[in-house]
């Protein structure tokens, strides 16, 4: 595993802490806005600090990686979806895409696609 995938995974491991639990008032104003249920924000919440643990444990077990991987970047495609579909501006669709392109280079390298 590169340095640079340790970087991503634990950045995107951070941000999904800070958002999830540090900023959740401005999680239950976006799923508000999109029209979901607590049900979901709280299935989406669980899910994404789940996987964010185990991008973090990847670090030390790379087997755990590339799944979460892929489920993180899929969830994060699924912001990208619901941001368009309010018609938000570029500016709050910037922290998932990020997160999204940095999920897709974490599993790249777990695949060894990327070295």
């Amino acid at each position: 595993m590169t340095y640079f995938a340790v970087i991503a995974q634990l950045i995107v491991a951070v941000s999904i802490v800070i958002v999830w639990v540090f900023r959740f008032d401005n999680i239950l104003k976006e799923f508000k806005q999109y029209g979901l249920s607590d049900l979901i924000r709280t299935m989406v919440g669980s899910a994404k600090i789940a996987l964010a643990t185990l991008l973090v444990a990847g670090i030390w077990y790379p087997s755990l990686v590339l799944i979460p991987a892929f489920i993180m970047a899929f969830l994060m495609l699924s912001a990208q979806y619901f941001h368009f579909k309010v018609k938000n501006p570029w500016q709050k669709r910037m922290p998932s895409l990020l997160l999204l392109l940095l999920c897709l280079f974490i599993a790249a390298v777990s695949l060894n696609i990327i070295s």
